[in-house]
């Protein structure tokens, strides 16, 4: 049988879809038709129903994939291997939000750039940069939520804790502090300009529904796509705003207040990504391995 038939084959039952697969492939959606067609005509069954939005694989097209997956994974791995044993001379392709990329991701990764491997990055959400994993656009997505799906393997990186931080002028306007946003909660702030990287507010509504327990009122005062300029508004004392505790430096010498100290504080989980079977190539799996290990210190 046709290595390269079962390729395009195990590539569609990942991706569901043959264009997904073509574009993973650098083929015509066309062509991954074609051999779609011709191993199942050799097979004398199907192994796809096409639908509206993509395939799903039928019950023999599930245990061709399950019996052939992890050898072709192998050679792929074992061809690769022979090239690049160290991921010398090859370029790793990155997607995440700007700030976890930059303070934690690029500088974790510095050991294997000095030994010769290249690193290209783009920033954007998580839908984005998902999107752009299963599309072929990058090798390793980091996002903050887990992807659906066969295409995309995701193992869980780290935690991060978010605090509901402000200038201390912030906190002297709340009068009693933390102990009036514990009186009152929510309402306590609803006047108070917020800050956060998108219009939906999405670290301020998590903050609000975990300790809280209610939705976000007010709109944003600000909406910047990067952390690290939230935190410089929230410091200049634009406003208040959610952010992970990494950033939060200035939480020690006083310039930034933590409003509230909530006895289970929220957290928000990221997740290591990689299209299935990718992880056979060294530069990758050397590029996963160190971030797994790096972020225990995190």
């Amino acid at each position: 049988m046709d290595l390269d038939l079962l390729r395009t084959f195990l590539a569609v039952h990942r991706a569901g879809s043959f264009t997904r697969a073509g574009a993973l492939l650098g083929l015509s959606q066309p062509t991954v038709t074609g051999q779609i067609r011709t191993l199942e005509r050799q097979l004398a069954r199907p192994l796809f129903l096409r639908q509206a939005r993509g395939v799903t694989p039928t019950t023999v097209g599930e245990e061709l994939a399950r019996k052939v997956a992890p050898h072709l994974d192998a050679l792929t791995e074992i061809t690769e291997s022979g090239i690049d044993e160290q991921a010398e001379g090859r370029t790793v392709h990155l997607a995440g939000p700007p700030e976890f990329l930059s303070l934690r991701v690029l500088p974790a990764l510095a050991p294997l750039v000095a030994e010769g491997l290249g690193v290209r990055t783009v920033f954007g959400d998580t839908e984005e940069n998902l999107a752009g994993l299963a599309a072929g656009r990058c090798d390793i997505a980091l996002s903050t939520a887990r992807p659906r799906g066969e295409l995309l393997a995701a193992t869980p990186l780290c935690d991060e804790e978010l605090v509901l931080v402000g200038a201390p002028r912030w906190a002297a306007r709340l009068g009693g502090g933390a102990a009036q946003l514990r009186a009152r909660g929510a309402a306590a702030l609803a006047r108070v300009p917020a800050l956060d990287v998108h219009e939906s507010m999405p670290l301020m509504s998590r903050y609000w529904t975990a300790v809280f327990d209610t939705p976000v009122t007010q709109s944003a005062s600000v909406v910047v796509p990067d952390l690290r300029a939230v935190l410089e508004s929230v410091l200049a004392g634009a406003g208040i705003a959610v952010l992970p505790r990494y950033l939060c430096a200035a939480l020690v010498d006083g310039r930034l207040v933590a409003l509230l100290d909530p006895p289970v504080p929220p957290l928000r989980t990221y997740f290591l990504s990689v299209r299935a079977g990718t992880l056979a190539l060294p530069h990758i799996a050397r590029t996963h391995e160190r971030l797994l290990r790096a972020a225990t210190d995190w």
